[in-house]
């Protein structure tokens, strides 16, 4: 049995969603963030050594990390589906966009949260006014016009195809949905990018995606 650990808010959403797209029986072993420091409980790394969401396991196997478990699962249980034929375009798109998602899209979209957390943490009043302007310039100077750049790229690709892979959704579309997501939660992401706000409406509307968030008991962050 499939068992998916996971993290509420987090990176394992994505994981219930597709095993809920193919239709495949699974567990999920529910973990709870520190209120305070919203980092992971230590339990998870029984689990794994890194401690860290998503993870599962099936059987003697446990797979971390979203695109590696998202190309297992469809590998073992896919049965060729929400993967392009090899040796296709749209494979390559496939490919490039499973990889984009963490390796460019999240990088730029965790240093923002990082720097509004420093500008809204406790901290000795002496320090707080040199700490806010540093965050608010790096943001102004390199964040946001990085992250900008990113859905304006986004934006473009996504009006070449329904999908970022093409014309068939695929397990792309659900591993870049979770940086598009937290575009919209806190990046800027709004109608100045409508292929990006179709995108995050018509996913927003599967089935499987609804039934995903019942069984991780989350919310989607654009409702947040």
């Amino acid at each position: 049995m499939i068992v998916v650990h996971h993290l509420n808010h987090s990176r394992s959403q994505r994981v219930l969603w597709l095993l809920e797209e193919l239709g495949l029986q699974y567990e999920v072993q529910h973990y709870q963030r520190d209120p305070r420091t919203m980092l992971a409980p230590a339990s998870l790394k029984a689990v794994h050594p890194l401690g860290k969401s998503p993870v599962i396991t099936d059987g003697q196997y446990t797979i971390a990390e979203s695109g590696a478990i998202i190309e297992y699962l469809l590998e073992r249980y896919g049965n060729g589906r929400l993967v392009p034929a090899s040796g296709t375009p749209e494979k390559l798109r496939y490919t490039y966009w499973l990889h984009f998602a963490e390796g460019s899209a999240m990088p730029p979209l965790l240093m923002k949260l990082v720097f509004d957390k420093v500008q809204t943490s406790p901290m000795p009043f002496f320090a707080k006014p040199v700490a806010k302007a540093i965050a608010h310039k790096l943001k102004r100077m390199l964040v946001q016009p990085n992250i900008d750049n990113q859905l304006a790229y986004m934006e473009a690709e996504l009006g070449k195809s329904a999908w970022f892979a093409g014309n068939e959704f695929s397990g792309a579309d659900i591993q870049m949905s979770f940086p598009l997501e937290a575009a919209a939660s806190r990046a800027g992401l709004d109608a100045r990018w409508p292929h990006l706000v179709d995108f995050l409406q018509r996913i927003h509307a599967r089935p499987a995606y609804l039934r995903a968030l019942q069984r991780g008991a989350s919310e989607a962050y654009t409702k947040k």
